[in-house]
């Protein structure tokens, strides 16, 4: 099985210029918990989570009105709270590649490329139900 076949394709995406409250909306929109990042030309350049956004926020040393927290994500651009070049796959790499990068980074997503050209994205989500379906389906 190939991770072409688990991923979730054409993803949601946010540019580096975006605002962390755009990043937020596209993610409920969504209902997923990653955006990659594309620059201007297109490529992958980075990729938030809904865990950025949150330690953004919410930090338990500093004491903030929730009208800050709104300024904060309405000024606060993308590229301030992104992890730059992120981990990625080949849409071509089997399945077990992607669950061993996974495991090796301590992350919960990869972006997908072919080439330069973002195609998807694999989560632990997709895994999760690829593996669902493999044991509903009989096949060992």
């Amino acid at each position: 099985m190939l991770v072409r076949d688990v991923m979730t394709p054409n993803p949601v995406t946010v540019r580096p210029s975006d605002t962390l409250l755009t990043a937020r909306a596209r993610m409920e929109a969504t209902r997923c918990r990653r955006l990659p990042v594309l620059d201007e030309q297109g490529h992958l350049c980075g990729i938030i989570t809904d865990r950025d956004l949150r330690l953004a926020t919410h930090s338990p040393l500093v004491l903030r009105e929730r009208w800050e927290d709104e300024l904060l994500l309405t000024r606060t651009e993308v590229d301030a709270c992104m992890t730059p070049d992120p981990i990625t796959i080949s849409a071509d790499e089997p399945v077990e590649r992607a669950v061993d990068l996974l495991l090796e980074h301590t992350i919960s997503g990869l972006p997908v490329l072919e080439g330069d050209r973002l195609v998807g994205i694999v989560t632990v989500t997709d895994l999760l139900r690829a593996l669902r379906d493999l044991l509903r389906s009989g096949r060992p």
